[in-house]
């Protein structure tokens, strides 16, 4: 390494002692989260960050922020890795393979995903893209046909899902004291819990990582949801605190990644895809929201959000490409008045839409019907 280089990596390594993990009161250069750090002739940072189950997500954005500060770096590359003891990898029959240095998930507590049946990740690199209307409707579809469902609501910041299932009531608390159980709510069908059923109208969610990551783990260890055969996880947008929580503390069985045809979201949604990986989580599939519409006036399909963005995407990922879903008014009305499409429209295109990419989660995840449970 030449005397600029070595230099550089002396000062981003003088930086990063700014970073204190509030789990263990050390900085992540004492405390050994951040090896290797390479830099090469053009100024590029690169290295690894070991990112323990109970560390905040936000230690790797305070790293990557102080490192891009330091002058003479150009780019900066963090390879988050979760330390935790290999294990097999398994072919899945369905969806991506697995990529050679990815981290195994933590093998999950057995009382606590014991009676959650397959947990499924609705994920989106972006907001705005309709992550919580897949999640909601794919929830709704497999209720209607007869499976035990939950869905739980991990976007903390936007909690969508009381207002798409037209629910306002708080949850009911059972149980002794220092045993309690929150009880879910009901609706169409499908076992419900979220932030918003906890906040006042328009209050807003104001809390740190460790705080998100605390919530999600609350609902998923201290809500009765019974038995299940599938819970469905509508995930904040992005690549954060509540992914890494999720993924450390129960085994998820695959992820859903929504995205709309626009360029902007599906190079959001790559991004998305990496993070998976990394944590060795299974891709079920992409699937493209608000994919074109018919004017009222015309008929004439117009495309508002490009079009095969999403198909282009899985294809270029070699991911299953799980279907579109059409922008259409009645999909937002039925949203705002509680009343899920799959269910109350399953005629329409929206709601075959709907219909088609839950039949092709549940090939993906094994086939079983709810009589075969």
């Amino acid at each position: 390494m030449s005397m600029d280089r070595e230099a550089i990596a002396d000062r981003v390594i003088e930086g990063l002692r700014a970073v204190v993990n509030p789990r263990t009161g050390q900085d992540i250069v004492a405390a050994g989260q951040v090896p290797g750090i390479e830099v090469s002739e053009a100024g590029r940072v690169s290295f690894q960050f070991l990112l323990g189950p109970e560390d905040p997500g936000t230690l790797v954005r305070e790293a990557r922020a102080l490192t891009e500060a330091v002058p003479g770096v150009t780019k900066v590359k963090i390879d988050v890795r979760l330390p935790t003891a290999p294990s097999p990898q398994a072919e899945p029959r369905h969806g991506r393979r697995l990529q050679p240095g990815s981290v195994p998930a933590p093998t999950p507590d057995p009382q606590l995903a014991r009676n959650l049946g397959r947990i499924v990740a609705v994920s989106s690199g972006k907001g705005g893209v309709g992550k919580s209307t897949v999640a909601a409707n794919l929830a709704a579809r497999l209720a209607g046909v007869g499976f035990r469902v939950g869905l739980l609501d991990a976007d903390v910041y936007g909690p969508d899902i009381p207002l798409m299932f037209g629910e306002k009531r708080r949850p009911r608390v059972t149980g002794d004291k220092g045993n309690e159980k929150i009880v879910p709510l009901d609706a169409y069908g499908v076992r419900l819990m979220s932030l918003g059923f906890l906040l006042e109208a328009e209050q807003p969610a104001i809390m740190r990582g460790p705080l998100v990551s605390g919530v999600l783990r609350q609902f998923l260890e201290q809500v009765d949801w019974g038995e299940l055969d599938y819970l469905i996880v509508d995930m904040p947008p992005g690549t954060g605190d509540a992914q890494l929580s999720l993924v450390q503390t129960v085994n998820v069985d695959g992820a859903v990644l929504v995205t709309t045809p626009q360029e902007v979201s599906t190079g959001d949604v790559r991004r998305a895809v990496r993070m998976f990986e990394k944590v060795n989580t299974r891709i079920l599939g992409i699937v493209e929201n608000m994919a074109g519409m018919n004017c009222p006036h015309c008929g004439q399909p117009i495309d508002v959000f490009g079009e095969g963005g999403g198909e282009r995407l899985a294809e270029s990922l070699d991911l299953p490409f799980l279907g579109r879903i059409p922008l259409d008014p009645e999909v937002r009305i039925a949203g705002d008045a509680g009343r899920p499409t799959a269910l109350v429209s399953p005629d329409e295109p929206a709601g075959r839409a709907f219909a088609a990419i839950t039949d092709a989660v549940t090939a993906a995840l094994g086939g079983v019907s709810p009589a075969g449970r």
